[in-house]
């Protein structure tokens, strides 16, 4: 019956997405939006590639215990990812994009330790050897709908052209559910802004994604005057956390997003609310908690058992906001439901972070850019008992939880860009209560990352 209630829904979300898409089709393509694609019809191709390394350690920090999932104290770890970013555009509006990638390395502790993980260059599968990964290959559709002109700029998976500020924006295949939903022009990109997990989107997104970040899915996207809405259905993994999607859509999530642009003292600012409702396999924590206690099974066996289709829900509010014309602020906020266990991303029932970015106008590098965050993220009362049983989440488990706190992280970075495709960063990062455990830490982290791109 659950099977069968998840392919409804997922019928459902595709037939409205399709049916919005023949309706767009049928709006009259204003004059100047035709003239400049036919003006930009010889861009069939591009190609644009990256290529990212990260050396990342902490200090000797304080840990009178360790965990199956423990931060790992004075360790090191690296990570180099190269993209190839190849598009071709068969005709006015739509978009083929693939991109083949190559990965090795490691992030600290195997990617673990840490809710507030402090590599988002860092996948959850790691190798000592180079290996190749198909991560995008999806379509977009783009239909002009009227309004002004906005010129596009040629970009990682982006064709230079323009488009109208009223339209419709389709995506159909392989991509991340972050390529779309949460978006922040200040903190949305480790490799070329923020480093940590919980800067980079909100903490209690727990959008659906393999163990390197990317999904099978569809996504719609409404832009009228000052408004957006978007809505999505993506592919869960099998199981929480694992490398591999669920076949046939039989566990999923739906999302949607609203934004709003506005201007504030003549300058732009832009807020969102996304929320996301998942559908799977999962288990409530009281329900392993209880069954643990009667059987006298591993906590993490009695999770396992304890798995059942039902949903968790999270709701996330970002906001980001210019200050002047080269500072600017930007905030999330997230909640999530906190009796579930975590099925993709990290464990967080609450987070909240806020920050400032900063161009190097001011001393003669306007190409450089500083930037501070501070985050926090909490979680239930039953998830700090399930790890104080010695449970294991999707990152953190350290044995026993005997004095939780929240996890509190700040975070700086300076990217020194001395060209227009190459950049180096150091960033640092201080971590009160890692794995919401006051018992350990706080742990100091430093990070130096070389990006290239073209």
């Amino acid at each position: 019956m659950a099977s069968m209630h998840a392919s409804r829904q997922i019928a459902m979300a595709l037939v409205a997405t399709f049916t919005a898409a023949a309706y767009a089709q049928q709006v009259t393509v204003p004059p100047a939006a035709a003239s400049s694609s036919e003006e930009g019809a010889e861009d069939r191709f591009a190609i644009h590639g990256q290529m990212t390394f990260v050396e990342q350690a902490d200090d000797h920090f304080r840990a009178p215990y360790s965990g199956a999932q423990s931060l790992t104290s004075g360790r090191g770890a690296e990570t180099f990812d190269a993209t190839l970013f190849l598009g071709v555009r068969p005709w006015s509006g739509t978009e083929l994009w693939i991109n083949p990638e190559v990965d090795q390395g490691f992030g600290l502790n195997d990617s673990l330790g840490l809710a507030a993980f402090p590599s988002g260059a860092a996948y959850k599968v790691g190798s000592s050897d180079p290996y190749g990964r198909l991560q995008r290959l999806f379509v977009r559709q783009t239909l002009d709908l009227s309004g002004s002109a906005e010129a596009v700029e040629a970009d990682e998976n982006q064709f230079t052209g323009e488009r109208r500020a009223n339209r419709w924006v389709f995506t159909v295949g392989k991509f991340a559910v972050t390529d779309v939903f949460d978006s922040n022009d200040y903190a949305h990109d480790p490799r070329q802004d923020f480093l940590n997990w919980t800067a980079l989107d909100a903490g209690t997104f727990d959008y659906a994604a393999d163990a390197w970040g990317y999904t099978v899915g569809s996504a719609a996207e409404w832009y009228q005057g000052s408004w957006a809405v978007r809505a999505g259905v993506f592919d869960l993994s099998d199981v929480p956390n694992s490398e591999v999607l669920e076949p046939g859509f039989h566990e999923y999530q739906v999302l949607g997003e609203l934004e709003r642009r506005y201007q504030l003292a003549s300058l732009p600012g832009k807020a969102l609310v996304t929320v996301f409702d998942s559908h799977g396999r999962m288990a409530l924590l009281d329900d392993a908690i209880v069954r643990a206690q009667v059987t006298g099974e591993n906590i993490n066996n009695a999770l396992i058992d304890a798995r059942r289709y039902r949903d968790r829900s999270g709701i996330s509010v970002n906001i980001q906001q210019h200050l002047t014309d080269d500072l600017g602020a930007f905030a999330r906020a997230g909640k999530a439901g906190g009796n579930v266990e975590v099925y993709e991303f990290t464990d967080s029932d609450q987070s909240i972070s806020a920050g400032l970015s900063l161009k190097g106008t001011h001393w003669a590098r306007t190409a450089d850019t500083w930037g501070l965050v501070v985050m926090e993220n909490k979680i239930s009362a039953t998830r700090e008992r399930y790890l104080n049983d010695g449970g294991l989440g999707v990152l953190v488990g350290d044995g026993q939880l005997p004095h939780p706190g929240p996890e509190q992280v700040l975070e700086s970075y300076y990217e020194y860009a001395p060209s227009h495709w190459a950049a180096l960063t150091f960033d640092y990062q201080y971590v009160v209560n890692p794995a919401y455990n006051s018992d350990r830490g706080p742990a100091s982290i430093v990070a130096l990352r070389l990006h290239a791109q073209f």
